[in-house]
């Protein structure tokens, strides 16, 4: 049995939620190597146009196989539409395919999945055996756990759930690289732009620091407490879908259900509720802080350290305490 890990990348770096994936993979070819005769393997599939980078980075990831990669120009910007057709040919070699829960993975998994007739295992948060996987329902409230007896398994992992794997300092002895010669057109959608919002912070999703404003906040330019204490922190800025929905931030900060979902060491949350929407985005953080006027609002239940007060009086001693303690 062989796992065909998919690769999310910029055609230059790969991207740390397939570096995560990449470790619940390992998990899983565990499991078949406990319960099959022979040995499971990993490969590696990149999709894109002048994607060597991405190849010469992914031969430092230990425990893969091979790399194959597809490169022309027809998958420059990775569009759903053809690279799920590729990705469903290449996906009848093996037992399972997988990538990561990302916005990419959410467009491109179920395309292949409907493709090759099997059902799919999606937001995937542990991996029990070869075919039983664990994923959250009902906003996270509740864990499943699902088994497929399905001849492919198509499973999406949130990344979230799982620590990155690790590059190694020398590319794996033994490591293949392999050119897949398959064009697949894409006759269907146009590529017109891509809008990427540029910023010295830490990427939301893999930050180890989270602070995140709500709708308490009051204003965007109110906003610029909630980005003065990440900075100070060095860690990303979030938002619960009320602030994004009010404009005091873009839509790539929404942290919840609909938005992304972390899991920093330190998750912030000023001016939010609790709603279990916001909740299901943020709810593994190692530790919980909120911060809000309300005694009785939601996110003290789940906090592990609240404090009750206005956030213009609170947020401002805070970052006076941080200084004086560097």
């Amino acid at each position: 049995m062989a796992i065909l890990l998919i690769a999310e990348h910029d055609n230059q770096t790969l991207s740390v939620d397939t570096m995560r994936a990449m470790t619940a993979v390992k998990q899983l070819a565990s499991h078949i190597e406990d319960t099959q005769t022979e040995n499971s393997h990993i490969d590696l599939l990149i999709i894109g146009e002048n994607c060597q980078p991405v190849a010469e980075q992914a031969t430092h990831l230990a425990g893969l196989h091979q790399v194959l990669i597809a490169d022309d120009a027809v998958y420059a910007h990775q569009l759903a539409e053809n690279t799920s057709a590729f990705i469903a040919e290449m996906a009848t070699r093996y037992s399972h395919v997988v990538m990561a829960a990302t916005t990419s993975g959410k467009n491109m998994l179920p395309r292949v999945a409907a493709l090759l007739d099997v059902g799919m295992l999606s937001d995937v948060v542990a991996i029990e055996s070869d075919d039983t996987v664990v994923r959250p329902i009902y906003a996270g409230n509740v864990l499943a756990r699902v088994k497929s007896s399905d001849p492919i398994k198509v499973i999406s992992i949130r990344s979230s759930a799982f620590d990155a794997a690790v590059l190694e300092a020398t590319a794996t002895e033994g490591m293949t690289c392999a050119s897949i010669d398959r064009v697949i057109p894409n006759d269907h959608t146009v590529f017109i732009s891509r809008e990427v919002a540029e910023s010295e912070r830490p990427d939301l999703s893999a930050a180890r620091v989270v602070v995140s404003g709500g709708r308490g906040v009051g204003s965007q330019e109110q906003f610029a407490l909630i980005e003065a204490l990440a900075d100070k922190l060095g860690g990303a800025v979030g938002a619960s879908r009320a602030a994004v929905d009010a404009g005091f931030v873009p839509n790539d900060k929404q942290v919840g259900q609909t938005g992304k979902i972390v899991a920093p060491d330190l998750y912030i949350a000023v001016g939010i509720s609790g709603a279990i929407q916001h909740v299901a985005g943020m709810k593994a953080a190692k530790v919980i802080v909120a911060i809000n006027n309300d005694p009785d609002a939601p996110i003290f239940d789940i906090a592990d350290y609240g404090l009750v007060g206005d956030l213009f009086e609170v947020l401002p001693a805070l970052m006076t305490a941080l200084d004086d303690a560097s």
